[in-house]
């Protein structure tokens, strides 16, 4: 009782343009209120329901089951989910 989990996600990409290499890192913290409305339940949940709010007012095109590597699928469902304070910081690493 009382417990509030914490989530921490870092993404590393390291590619190769032309003769340089480069890098971009990414990464998102979140804590939970408490043991009911727990990090895990933002992170899983928020993006569904944000992606179901959008398909059902017509934001969203694609219809089946897709992956959200979109633009018109991820940008909208981010740009929400910061409203709710979760972003993702993404930096290009020199």
């Amino acid at each position: 009782s009382g417990d509030k989990d914490f989530i921490i996600k870092w993404h590393r990409f390291v590619y190769e343009e032309g003769n340089t290499t480069k890098e971009i890192q990414a990464h998102l913290t979140v804590t939970g209120d408490d043991e009911v409305n727990t990090a895990m339940a933002k992170t899983v949940g928020l993006p569904l329901a944000i992606a179901a709010k959008l398909l059902l007012e017509g934001k969203i095109k694609s219809r089946g089951v897709v992956i959200p590597v979109d633009k018109d699928i991820y940008h909208p469902v981010l740009k929400e989910l910061s409203e709710h304070g979760i972003s993702l910081v993404e930096r290009e690493i020199d």
